[in-house]
């Protein structure tokens, strides 16, 4: 990426502004990279202010500011003095970014974690939104630890019996914030983090960028091997392990209870504790079990309750529950980090929660999510029928085995050549992956149809890439 986007700096400089540069395909054809290649390069030009992208029209040059008085005007300041001033420390964003940019035009999208817009509950959102703006105190500083009704919504859900407490709750600003506090709180650079083996690879990326070190546990269709964890505690000497018991991503397994039990005896017997990320609650296709935190008696669990999955992107709302010392850790954190989440927000959630149409909405998603899980399911056995693909009980994705000695990550490159985005399974591994494997996801797209077509766009990619290898 970085190589095209200095190709393309050059071609700016010789441009007017407003000038419009080549179509994405044509710049994927002339330079012999990816679409996704493409679009991260022209995202990075953008960020720098050289490009304005316009959905729909392309790319075009943007106007470039004079230089700054005593400037040199023949060329552009020289930044390299950055290098050496930033140090070697890396923070490596392409993976999460790959999640989040949009596709190509003309792509189906069977990738990224959040519905289609039209699962989205955008009507209701609109109206929460108008009438927490017309609290007479939407815009004043909230308590510092969340709207007291939010937490209480929080609370209720997580424990239904009472378990939780709201001032258990620390109102958050989304699920990826929430995770980037409370590792920072808990664990100083330089520590072993457990995880599960494959895991959301956003945990991967915050560890890294904070120095921490990812230890892999290795899961099954069942979530983390209790066994393996409580060898990987002795071994390593973690103090904490990053799991998702119900609709794991990117597998879809879901913790049975006698391992969630497990898991919670085996980072007691190490002095450890267990971050709970629920980030997927509210795409549950079957009944699902109350979270790890409710059955928690001695503040082990720090929970990650996060309802954007289930509403849309921009809800930037989430909550940790904890109790003890560590609560009081990751509170502060927070506060001078970021001093709390904006008001409006967090009270647009509180009167989507509370309205009637909230339960209405998760019935609708839990019916589509059912419809779409099982449609690809029978598009890939139709048109994929050598390869593994799980039933998960909730969630967004289906997880593909490939044959083995399958490049995952040159096939969903080609995919995305031929029209269908969908994610390679090596990103979420921490270390090397026992085989080659694809997300696919069915929350992401429009209806079955478009599932079916996408299903026959990959299925071609595989077999023309099974037939160049003969």
């Amino acid at each position: 990426m970085s190589v095209l986007a200095e190709r393309l700096r050059d071609e700016l400089r010789g441009m007017h502004p407003g000038q419009r540069l080549p179509s994405s395909r044509a710049l994927t054809r002339r330079h012999q990279v990816s679409p996704v290649t493409v679009a991260r390069a022209l995202g990075l030009l953008a960020a720098e202010g050289l490009v304005v992208t316009r959905p729909g029209s392309g790319a075009f040059a943007a106007g470039r500011p004079g230089p700054a008085p005593g400037a040199d005007a023949a060329g552009p300041a020289d930044l390299g003095w950055q290098a050496v001033a930033l140090g070697d420390r890396a923070v490596d964003s392409d993976g999460v970014a790959r999640l989040l940019l949009p596709a190509p035009e003309g792509a189906i999208t069977l990738s990224g974690g959040y519905l289609h817009p039209t699962l989205q509950p955008l009507r209701a959102l609109a109206t929460a939104a108008a009438r927490a703006a017309r609290r007479p105190d939407a815009w004043d500083p909230p308590p510092l630890a969340g709207v007291a009704e939010l937490r209480a919504w929080f609370a209720r859900t997580a424990a239904p019996g009472g378990e939780i407490a709201p001032a258990d709750v620390l109102v958050t600003g989304g699920g990826q914030q929430s995770l980037t506090t409370v590792l920072r709180a808990l664990l100083p650079p330089g520590s072993p983090l457990l995880v599960e083996s494959p895991t959301y690879l956003g945990v991967l990326a915050i560890a890294r960028a904070g120095r921490l070190h990812p230890v892999p546990v290795p899961a099954d269709g069942e979530g983390v091997r209790p066994d393996l964890l409580a060898e990987a505690f002795a071994m390593t000497g973690a103090r904490a392990v990053y799991v998702q018991p119900t609709f794991q991503n990117p597998t879809g397994a879901v913790l049975t209870a006698e391992r969630r039990a497990r898991v919670i005896e085996a980072a007691r017997a190490a002095g450890a504790f267990v971050i709970e990320d629920d980030f997927a609650r509210h795409l549950a296709i079957d009944p699902v079990a109350p979270p790890m935190v409710g059955a928690d008696r001695e503040g082990r669990v720090v929970h990650i309750a996060s309802p954007t999955k289930g509403t849309a992107a921009s809800l930037r709302v989430a909550a940790v529950i904890a109790r003890g010392p560590v609560a009081e850790r990751i509170r502060a954190t927070q506060l001078v980090e970021g001093f709390f989440p904006a008001r409006p927000l967090q009270e647009t959630l509180l009167e989507l929660v509370s309205s009637p149409g909230w339960p209405r909405h998760l019935r609708a998603v839990r019916t589509a999510l059912r419809s779409r899980r099982d449609a690809a399911r029978a598009a890939l056995a139709r048109e994929l029928p050598e390869l593994e693909v799980n039933r998960p009980a909730g969630g967004p994705h289906l997880w593909v085995r490939l044959r083995d000695g399958t490049d995952d990550v040159a096939l969903a490159d080609a995919a995305l050549r031929a029209g269908v985005l969908v994610s390679a399974g090596r990103p979420f591994f921490p270390a090397e992956p026992p085989g080659p494997y694809l997300r696919i996801g069915y929350g992401a797209a429009a209806n079955e149809a478009e599932l079916d077509e996408g299903v026959r766009r990959l299925a071609e990619v595989v077999r023309a890439r099974e037939r160049a290898t003969r």
